[in-house]
């Protein structure tokens, strides 16, 4: 008998490890901040599926984390909102924290994620979000 519970647990773990990379369900992102870089820059999410990004800020400075398209981005570059925290795609981070949020993009495309403090954006503190079908 166990070894028929050993070997079905075994065909699930497989089943499961088999499943598509845009399956439905919630996803989850590490990124660091670290010498005002976000590493990864680069990510890639499937639409239309919540994905939850726990976002560490290493550097002993305060940075933010905002994602959206190239209109939001114009919006936020004057710098008007020194503290964000009540929409899931604007996230402030005081130094040495970490912060969770989760967003689900509705449509494929290329969104950007970046920290509008003063120099940042300029220093390399951007990265892009590609939503995949």
């Amino acid at each position: 008998m166990r070894r028929i519970f050993v070997a079905l647990a075994l065909a699930a773990f497989a089943a499961g490890a088999c499943a598509p990379a845009d399956a439905a369900g919630p996803r989850h992102v590490g990124i660091r901040i670290h010498y005002s870089h976000f590493e990864p820059d680069r990510i890639e999410v499937p639409a239309g599926v919540p994905v939850t990004f726990t976002i560490v800020n290493d550097d002993p400075i305060d940075h933010e984390w905002l994602v959206g398209d190239a209109a939001f981005h114009v919006r936020h570059r004057t710098g008007t909102e020194p503290v964000h925290g009540d929409r899931p795609d604007e996230v402030s981070l005081p130094p040495n924290s970490t912060r969770t949020t989760t967003l689900a993009f509705a449509k494929p495309g290329t969104l950007e994620f970046t920290c509008h403090f003063p120099g940042h954006e300029a220093y390399g503190m951007v990265g892009v979000l590609v939503v995949r079908p």
